[in-house]
């Protein structure tokens, strides 16, 4: 269990940089399952999902190694999966939600997996049933039992129509259909940055993959891949979290190592509330202090991030006025609502529908991490509040998404210490 006591925070300054993403790397760590040969990773972030990843590979049968300072930029994972097999422990695949991207490449490299069914964040229903949809349709046989599916068979290409653009169903498919025999098309795909990255990984790999970043994604399969050295796309929801906490404070704050283009709906909406944003080759710096209220509605990209939407509603406490955020993405996102109220926050819940009545002084007392990016959310809430907040963290979301956020924003000028070990 971690606790965070945060104090307030005027304003905040400096530059910082950005670590890799999260949701890039831990596609790109089950990909390693497809080839025989060692595949290593740049830069991957000290993170328990992760760590946690890691645990379930090793149960895979591969080999891990990290090179380097975990800390320092030539950190490197290299992985490799000489015989892979089907995982043992369900406790670990039911911890993480990403876990279930180990099914389709092992599918794909020996012709059957069984995996426990996955676990994650408590913010809505997201069912395995896309991924199951799209295995079928590669010829695999699917036989669901209680906490667990078994799959098996040998994959041919064939055509997948996602029912809603899941980025972890694409990118399931993707892994499987990367062997299959023939070609894959899959329509209404997603069309995140992490897919583009994962594909790019891909054929570095020798896969022939074209159509990323689109709706229609086209995988030509191939009866082997090789190993690659690879480094993922920088983490476009933590750069969005820094950007909240210093448009929060009338901060001045440069992320180096970013991607604009990846951030558009969110830069856009820090836009409108006030701040100034600049893209240089340094990198992307912001400045002044947030204002205007904002209307907020999440969607699959390039609409605004669900991921983002916490923390800029942390940011909506400081705008004076009402911002309106409609969370279409996941039912139960509003959790860390309830904790803001906590603090002296005025926020309203209509079903999928948050009015926040920003501009009240907030008071620091306790509060609770309610998810990974809520989490987050309740850290930057704590910076604009009176006092100390001391914010708790009893399943260590913060640090299964966050390299170290408190050190990230204490090198800016917060004050956050940080009591116990978050536990992935």
């Amino acid at each position: 269990m971690a606790t965070y006591r945060i104090r307030h925070c005027e304003r905040l300054s400096g530059e910082i940089s950005i670590h890799a993403a999260k949701n890039a790397v831990l596609p790109l760590m089950c990909a390693s399952l497809l080839t025989k040969e060692p595949v290593t990773i740049e830069r991957v972030p000290e993170l328990t999902d992760v760590h946690t990843l890691l645990e379930i590979l090793s149960d895979c049968g591969v080999s891990v190694r990290r090179d380097g300072d975990r800390n320092a930029p030539d950190s490197t994972l290299t992985l490799w999966a000489e015989e892979p097999q089907s995982p043992t422990s369900g406790d670990l695949l039911s911890r993480m939600r990403a876990s279930v991207l180990v099914m389709g490449p092992l599918l794909a490299r020996t012709g059957y997996a069984r995996v426990a069914l996955p676990g994650g964040c408590a913010i809505g229903q997201r069912p395995i049933d896309l991924h199951l949809k799209g295995m079928e349709a590669l010829g695999a046989q699917v036989q669901l039992t209680p906490g667990s599916v078994t799959l098996q068979g040998t994959l041919r290409g064939g055509s997948v129509y996602l029912d809603f653009p899941s980025v972890g169903a694409t990118e399931n498919i993707i892994l499987a259909a990367a062997l299959a025999r023939g070609t894959t098309r899959i329509e209404n795909a997603a069309k995140e940055p992490e897919i583009v990255d994962l594909c790019t990984f891909l054929n570095e790999m020798g896969a022939a993959i074209s159509g990323a970043g689109t709706g229609a994604i086209v995988i030509e399969g191939r009866e082997a891949l090789h190993g690659c050295v690879y480094r993922p796309i920088p983490d476009r929801i933590e750069a969005g979290t820094i950007l909240c906490a210093s448009a929060m404070t009338e901060g001045s704050v440069l992320l180096r190592g970013v991607r604009p283009d990846h951030m558009r709906a969110l830069l856009f909406k820090l836009s409108e509330t006030g701040v100034t944003l600049r893209e240089s080759p340094a990198g992307l710096r912001l400045s002044g202090r947030a204002s205007q209220p904002v209307q907020v509605r999440t969607l699959a990209y390039p609409g605004f991030p669900t991921d983002m939407q916490a923390p800029m509603m942390a940011l909506a406490l400081r705008l004076r006025g009402t911002s309106v955020f409609l969370e279409t993405v996941f039912e139960n996102r509003f959790m860390h609502a309830r904790e803001m109220a906590r603090l002296g926050a005025g926020i309203r819940i209509e079903d999928r529908i948050a009015l926040v009545n920003g501009g009240r002084v907030l008071s620091g007392t306790d509060v609770t991490s309610t998810d990974l990016r809520g989490g987050a959310a309740m850290m930057l809430a704590g910076l604009a509040a009176e006092g100390e907040t001391v914010l708790h963290d009893p399943c260590g979301h913060i640090a299964r998404g966050y390299e170290d956020l408190p050190s990230m924003l204490n090198h800016l000028g917060a004050h956050i210490t940080v009591e116990g070990f978050p536990e992935g």
